[in-house]
């Protein structure tokens, strides 16, 4: 994969057509309609339909969802994200986590994923809506294994710790893409290497968690660079690693410099694979919160909590 070219002469350029492999069935299922259905009554807004992930069918039918706390408007505006930007002004349902941990609690799920927009404008950028959802999740649906991803936090150790506390199995930050592309494609106060920071602190406060990030390929990033982010991801103790093709989701957003072939996306799993990733998902329709790993992480998890309780 060679360098982004300069944006004078990418703007010129027609958007890139899409190949075969990043066509996918349309969702269905019995399922996937009956978790739509009750997602309509309960008003609750999920990352799945508000990104329009393309796995939304393979995950809802599968029994992993993802729900997306604290508004919908968030108050940092990275360049690839199609979440609305703005200055929510300290808004905030003060009930959510107990409807959002109720809800889920009703439905026939096994594995859910907590995440939320930004919220630099409050006190503690969401930590304890976070650690409210979590807790009040494992009270009423004690076997359902939650992953969490979150905001950065601004960096700053004891809005992590608040989170880390409520223990949510899986701990998930993403870097999003290389050192070299981050100014331009994420919100400058989305840095990288305090995505990086705040992984790490997930393991110092508690070594027991296991934490995630994801990488966006097809930005212009280089074979060295993406190298470099895995050996970076690893150096934090970084267990799981996803990888996914950027999509542009709007003309307005950043185009897509590459379509990475499946082949290559199989290259980059064996190479994560054997620098010590517990798990790894790569492929070109591969986001975040991919079901791909569910049944992994729940062994991994499973085998935790039996440990936990004979201690």
């Amino acid at each position: 994969m060679s360098d982004a070219p300069n944006s004078n002469s990418a703007a010129k350029k027609a958007p890139l057509a899409k190949p075969d492999w990043l066509r996918v069935r349309a969702p269905s299922g019995e399922n996937y309609g009956r978790i739509k259905d009750m997602l309509g009554e309960l008003k609750l807004a999920t990352v799945c339909q508000e990104a329009k992930c393309p796995n939304i069918g393979e995950c809802w039918s599968g029994g992993t969802a993802t729900f997306m706390l604290l508004g919908e408007v968030c108050t940092r505006g990275c360049r690839f994200c199609n979440i609305k930007t703005g200055n929510p002004k300290g808004a905030v349902d003060a009930f959510e986590p107990e409807k959002v941990a109720y809800s889920i609690s009703q439905m026939d799920l096994e594995y859910v994923v907590i995440t939320s927009v930004d919220r630099d404008d409050l006190e503690d950028q969401g930590a304890n809506h976070f650690a409210r959802t979590i807790s009040t999740i494992k009270k009423l649906a004690p076997k359902l294994i939650v992953e969490i991803l979150t905001p950065d936090f601004s960096g700053e150790k004891n809005l992590v710790e608040i989170v880390v506390k409520s223990k949510p199995d899986v701990f998930a930050h993403n870097i999003e893409t290389v050192e070299r592309l981050s100014p331009s494609v994420r919100d400058p106060r989305a840095k990288y290497r305090q995505s990086l920071d705040v992984l790490q602190m997930v393991k110092h406060i508690d070594p027991t968690r296991y934490t995630k990030s994801s990488i966006m390929l097809g930005l212009g990033e280089g074979d060295d660079e993406i190298l470099q982010s895995l050996k970076d991801l690893r150096a934090v103790g970084c267990d799981v690693v996803t990888f996914g093709q950027y999509l542009q989701p709007t003309p307005k957003h950043l185009k897509v410099i590459e379509y990475i072939t499946p082949a290559k996306f199989q290259e980059w799993q064996k190479t994560a694979e054997n620098m010590g990733f517990l798990y790894v998902a790569s492929g070109p329709m591969v986001r975040s919160s991919y079901r791909a790993g569910e049944f992994f992480m729940k062994a991994l998890v499973d085998r935790q909590r039996q440990t936990e309780l004979n201690l």
